[in-house]
């Protein structure tokens, strides 16, 4: 079936991009720490940590210094929902939630007796920043006999007016058990996403226009020179990225996917089209590889993110020792908004439990 687009969105959500500039001039990274200066707030957050019965979790796109404070003081490293579901396992009372304020907000929605607290609420995405619920509720309700699908990466909000909520990894097999069923499916955000999985199932999608600021960066051309310069390296490629690109690699898989296909790969050299904040995992769960970041080409403000994400970036030591010491930036969900975002959450949960599926994204 063909691919279905709405001019009247694309329009409303071009606002959008202006949106975006205005968050990425706020994105300033944090002051570079010395040695000294950095083992000294390590020492303290820890020390927070335990009088405060709390556990830092954080996104693989963060500084590696947070993903190795993370793991060194109990906590957890890995996507987004993987780290709100270690959140809700744990028996720690407050949650610090180092990545953006969706995966707070995931947290929450899944521990709603925890504090949540992140280093910084100004950390966004560029996903949940064109995909308001106001706007995307009006969208769905001009659409009212298709299936609505969100990615992870959204608001509460989004999610709460959503039929299912999905990960970058199984994406692909709620949409084919639901063109099974014979529905047609409405999807937000992530259009490049979108794009592949409607391509890849054949299912009747109608895309909202939303991309990733970072893996929208990535180009064909260059990954094309890439592959005449390296010819005997894997390329791995998020499915956020442009469709040219993903036909271009030799694996399109979610954040997780990437890291195990590095891992299981027989090349020594592997291109990698994805935030290179992963590089600090790739690096610990294949040493002896090479790993090379996919070429960008940035327009406009989004060249200021080329392959790293700058809201990620903002996440410091300094800003989550701050943030513990006075439980400060804490995150809110309203108890209604979230009992109705829970219901496509859990539904993807409960469907990855019947079809032993691993819930795995980039999300």
């Amino acid at each position: 079936m063909n691919q279905i687009k709405s001019n009247e969105n694309s329009t409303a959500l071009s606002a959008d991009s202006v949106l975006v500039r205005e968050y990425l001039d706020r994105a300033v990274r944090p002051n570079v720490l010395d040695e000294e200066t950095e083992k000294t707030y390590k020492a303290n957050i820890k020390q927070l940590l335990l009088e405060k019965n709390a556990r830092l979790v954080a996104h693989y796109y963060t500084d590696a210094v947070l993903q190795d404070l993370a793991e060194e003081s109990g906590g957890f490293v890995g996507d987004s929902l993987e780290m709100a579901r270690f959140g809700q396992d744990c028996d720690a009372e407050v949650l610090v939630v180092a990545g953006v304020k969706f995966m707070g907000e995931s947290a929450k929605i899944l521990s709603p007796e925890k504090t949540v607290l992140m280093p910084t609420l100004e950390a966004t995405c560029s996903l949940d920043i064109a995909c308001p619920a106001d706007k995307f509720a009006a969208f769905c309700d001009q659409h009212p006999d298709r299936t609505v699908v969100v990615y992870a990466n959204t608001s509460a909000a989004v999610k709460a007016r959503a039929d299912w909520v999905v990960t970058s990894s199984i994406a692909l097999d709620v949409v084919e058990h639901l063109m099974e069923q014979g529905k047609k499916v409405l999807w937000a955000p992530d259009k490049h996403l979108g794009s592949y999985i409607q391509k890849t199932t054949g299912a009747d999608m109608l895309l909202w226009d939303a991309a990733c600021i970072v893996h929208e960066e990535f180009k064909a051309r260059g990954l094309a020179d890439m592959r005449k310069l390296y010819p005997d390296a894997a390329i791995l490629a998020h499915p956020e990225s442009p469709s040219a690109v993903l036909e271009i690699a030799d694996v399109v898989g979610s954040t997780t996917q990437i890291i195990n296909a590095a891992k299981q790969s027989t090349k020594s050299e592997i291109i990698v089209a994805t935030d290179q904040g992963i590089f600090h995992r790739l690096q610990q769960v294949a040493p002896e590889k090479t790993f090379i970041i996919a070429p960008t080409a940035g327009n406009d403000a989004t060249c200021r993110s080329c392959a790293q994400c700058p809201w990620m970036g903002m996440n410091s030591l300094q800003s989550l020792y701050a943030s513990l010491q006075e439980t400060s930036n804490e995150i809110h969900v309203e108890p209604e908004l979230a009992a109705q975002a829970m219901i496509p959450l859990q539904r993807m949960l409960d469907f990855a439990a019947n079809n032993q599926l691993k819930v795995r994204g980039k999300a």
